[in-house]
């Protein structure tokens, strides 16, 4: 009886690599894409803009303002924070910044702080809520 003869097996072929982010409609995030975004600004100042300011639009976009721009002022109808506008449009606060600087400087929007609530009650509203409770 005679052993089976063993073939040689060719070599499997490499996998192909993954396809890129942006492939399947996903936006692409690159540096050169959100400079292109953020511009390069005159003078590189941005307006102090934080976490939790909120923005609001006093207008419609205008025909030259950038796809960035129009989908700012769009979501802007009602006021938003700017970590709001970061998440909404995909863009990092730094991008969301100069853009809601060069928007200000145009006076399409307007920043304002958030209503900040006292952090500790007055001392005399809570004995008269206390009192009004042991009447009860």
């Amino acid at each position: 009886m005679t052993p089976p003869r063993r073939r040689r097996r060719s070599p499997a072929p490499p996998p192909e690599p993954p396809p890129p982010a942006g492939a399947e409609g996903g936006r692409q995030k690159n540096p050169e894409r959100l400079y292109v975004v953020a511009g390069a600004g005159e003078d590189g100042a941005r307006a102090a803009v934080d976490l939790v300011t909120l923005i609001v639009a006093h207008a419609e976009p205008p025909p030259s303002a950038s796809p960035e721009q129009a989908a700012l002022l769009r979501l802007c109808s009602a006021p938003l924070s700017a970590a709001e506008l970061s998440a909404y449009l995909s863009l990092p606060f730094s991008a969301i910044t100069v853009l809601i600087t060069e928007l200000l400087a145009a006076e399409l929007v307007q920043a304002r702080a958030p209503i900040v609530r006292r952090a500790v009650p007055d001392r005399s509203l809570l004995e008269a809520v206390m009192h009004g409770l042991q009447r009860l």
